[in-house]
């Protein structure tokens, strides 16, 4: 899936924060994300790594978190 056909696919499913998180990589305003990894970003798997790989390409560094509580 290229960058054209997630964008549409979020606009479709109204995931405008999730748009919103692709343009500020465009922009640069996005350097680093921290996620969950048990959790990630969207419910759909399928999307969620589309995305997330998506961000990677625009240079955006995934931090994956813990949700373990020590």
């Amino acid at each position: 899936m290229n960058k054209e056909d997630i964008l549409k696919t979020l606009e479709e499913r109204s995931l405008t924060d999730i748009i919103e998180l692709v343009e500020d990589a465009e922009s640069g305003h996005l350097e680093e994300l921290e996620l969950v990894e048990s959790v990630g970003l969207l419910y759909d798997e399928s999307l969620n790594k589309e995305v997330i790989e998506l961000l990677q390409q625009l240079g955006v560094k995934i931090i994956y978190v813990t949700d373990d509580e020590e």
